[in-house]
């Protein structure tokens, strides 16, 4: 009754702790119900306190009534005597199991000869309790050896023909080998398998089945043993993942409160891979797969306006590449979410509500649910940070810049006083945001062909008359009038949003309707794409759609007065010309009236120069 009441403590504290212990189900047994992950994670609690009870109990139990509580399957004891007469060393893996404590009695269970027996243990550092720990492990003859000066004593039991007992970590650190565990990457350690190469010794894993309170029954699975030491850690690892999945009683004794995937999210190396020990290729061999499963779980939270949203497309691609284990999913307004699937940028999406609506907050919290590794915002706002703390992923990455804290995250990139924004571009910007953090992938600047914007191109050019937001960065009305006039040639198709129509209108006002065609309100984000597919070039302000058509390679020709095309300008590596009033800082700050339709027209013949100069090489589908 005690260890079920602490037990429930532990398990029903809203802690970090819980909050991983939840997580770990989540990540590793997605397909079972809510209703079975909690009641397994808190029979999981329960075994933690019966174990921590049983290593204090324990010692003031005699050899018999511990035999009387414990005992060894018979198949494990037979083999016990086969490995004895045989005089062949042997090396047993114990996985974190509740009563893995238990296996220090394993000499006592065993009647008949048996081979010397040793495990390796962490030592403590109080001495009084370091002194406790060896008198009471060892009286039944387990010899403890430590895990900082017993490894010499460990080779000459072996050599000795005797057995080795190592405890079998998915967290091994940096000397640990990197492979995968549930599908998602660990550092495991090696030891046991190198021991086994070097002695040609036996190999099994070992554990104590629960069988009840201070009970149960000693098993061993022997595996066959390879001559590459990293084999042992594949096949050990699969084996654990077996046990864990096909029997509700074993998968409650593992101690699930442990982070067995931590290896990799340092935050200053989060976004890539890293190991000196990378065995992830011979892992995916081992098992059959051609790609690592993307099972660790990245959020990113997108801007709100358009032309950011693709300005950070190349943010997400260098994110997959570099952590290509990861499962990425994007929260971005939800007139976003049909382009964003079609660019095939992330294994899920998630439209988040409107500014103010009724369970705003709310929405977020039912997202914690989803046990999501880091959160990388690409907001600056108070309502972003918001929207994170309530999802509360464990880490949560975002810029701070000079005056403004953003105490709700976890880990920020302090904005270097000494960098101007006013001198870098919002990508390179994130770029450095993200290197912060780990990421080494370059940028991949290649437009994209997504899969239903094919270039069906035509010779109309299209304008994009208005902006999302500024009234100030539009070229007025009466100049985009001129321009039409200046190229009585050609066809325009006029693009905007709803709200743009009384503008497009003026524009169009009087001239032919099948040489200026007004699509303003008249199309979705996907068909906008599509349609600027069509287009010869696109000439329009500093708006999203400039962004846009630049990503999906279609030239462009951008008008700039007050806004700054160092920062916002198009990024992709497609034909483009930036036009600024004459004598206008390169940073932006004129009046756009004062371009003329004649330099546009100009910088329009440039543009085709240079497009039938330079060969597309676009990227394809978002890879």
């Amino acid at each position: 009754m005690l260890c079920r009441l602490l037990g429930d403590i532990i398990f029903f504290l809203p802690t970090k702790r819980r909050h991983m212990l939840l997580s770990n189900f989540h990540h590793c047994f997605p397909d079972r119900s809510r209703e079975w992950r909690e009641k397994t994670a808190r029979e999981s609690c329960r075994r933690i306190i019966e174990m921590a009870t049983f290593i204090l109990v324990s010692p003031h139990m005699s050899k018999e009534r511990l035999r009387k509580r414990f005992s060894i399957d018979p198949e494990f004891a037979r083999r016990i005597k086969e490995n004895a007469d045989e005089e062949r060393p042997a090396i047993l893996l114990i996985p974190h199991f509740a009563m893995m404590e238990a296996l220090t009695i394993l000499p006592g269970l065993i009647d008949g000869p048996m081979q010397h027996c040793a495990t390796i243990y962490r030592p403590l550092k109080q001495a009084a309790i370091e002194k406790w720990v060896l008198d009471t492990r060892q009286r039944f003859g387990m010899e403890l050896l430590s895990r900082k000066k017993g490894f010499n004593r460990a080779q000459e039991i072996l050599r000795d023909k005797g057995v080795v007992a190592v405890l079998f970590d998915q967290n091994a650190g940096s000397r640990g080998l990197l492979t995968t565990f549930f599908g998602r990457v660990v550092a495991s350690t090696e030891l046991p398998g190198l021991l086994a190469a070097k002695f040609d010794a036996r190999i099994g894993g070992i554990y104590t089945e629960h069988t009840g309170f201070w009970r149960g029954t000693v098993r061993l699975n022997e595996f066959e043993c390879p001559e590459d030491s990293s084999q042992v850690v594949f096949k050990a690892n699969q084996w654990l993942e077996q046990k864990l999945t096909d029997d509700e009683n074993i998968c409650a004794d593992w101690l699930w409160l442990h982070n067995r995937w931590r290896h990799q999210d340092e935050p200053h190396r989060r976004l890539r891979l890293e190991s000196k020990r990378n065995r992830l290729e011979e892992t995916l061999a081992y098992q059959d797969l051609s790609a690592l499963p993307r099972r660790s779980r990245f959020w990113i939270r997108l801007p709100n306006w358009l032309g950011d949203v693709v300005m950070a497309v190349p943010l997400i691609s260098a994110l997959r590449k570099g952590r290509p284990d990861a499962e990425v999913t994007l929260l971005a307004q939800s007139h976003f979410i049909p382009l964003l699937e079609k660019l095939e940028l992330a294994e899920r999406l998630i439209a988040i509500p409107k500014k103010g609506e009724t369970g705003y907050l709310k929405f977020f919290k039912e997202l914690r649910e989803d046990y999501p590794d880091v959160h990388i915002l690409l907001t600056n706002s108070t309502r972003g940070d918001l929207e994170a703390r309530a999802i509360r992923a464990p880490q949560r990455f975002g810029i701070e810049r000079p005056g403004k804290r953003r105490k709700l995250l976890s880990h920020t990139w302090p904005k270097p006083t000494e960098l101007d924004e006013a001198e870098i571009h919002q990508t390179y910007l994130w770029e450095k945001f993200f290197q912060h953090f780990g990421l080494q992938e370059a940028l991949d600047l290649h437009p994209i062909r997504i899969a239903s914007t094919q270039r069906k191109q035509t010779e109309a050019i299209g304008l994009i008359c208005a902006t999302e937001n500024s009234p100030e960065k539009r070229w007025p009305v009466e100049r985009w009038r001129e321009l039409i006039q200046a190229m009585p040639d050609k066809a325009f198709h006029l693009f905007g949003t709803s709200r743009d129509v009384e503008i497009t209108n003026a524009v169009a006002d009087g001239f032919s309707p099948d040489r200026v065609i007004n699509q303003a309100g008249k199309t979705g984000l996907v068909e906008f794409a599509e349609a600027l597919c069509q287009c010869e070039a696109l000439i329009c302000n500093d708006t999203g759609g400039m962004h846009l058509a630049n990503m999906l390679g279609v030239p462009v020709v951008v008008i700039y007065g007050p806004t700054n095309p160092v920062r916002t300008g198009p990024i992709f590596n497609g034909q483009t010309e930036i036009i600024q009033p004459e004598g206008c800082p390169r940073t932006g700050g004129s009046d756009i009236a004062k371009v003329k339709p004649d330099e546009v027209v100009k910088a329009y013949n440039n543009l085709l120069a240079q497009k039938r100069d330079e060969p597309e090489t676009p990227r394809i589908d978002g890879q």
